[in-house]
């Protein structure tokens, strides 16, 4: 299911994150998708998203930090 990390191991070179638990992070899966490991802000951010935006009952809102999303940009594809 989980090919590769995007972007550096959240604890790598000591680094601390909320909580110590391998949050967050960002992965590239088996069908070409990626999953986001995040803080769930769900509750808080539903009902201020976007007229042009939804959240099913399905899905979660998910925050990652700029950096994590920033790092990982050297891995992320350029084509879909």
């Amino acid at each position: 299911m989980f090919i590769r990390r995007l972007g550096p191991d959240p604890h790598e070179a000591g680094m601390q994150t909320p909580a110590l638990r391998g949050c967050p992070d960002i992965w590239e899966l088996e069908s070409g998708d990626f999953a986001v490991i995040g803080r769930d802000t769900t509750p808080q951010g539903i009902g201020q998203l976007p007229e042009s935006a939804r959240c099913g009952p399905d899905e979660r809102i998910v925050v990652i930090p700029r950096r994590t999303l920033v790092l990982a940009k050297p891995d992320i594809p350029d084509k879909a």
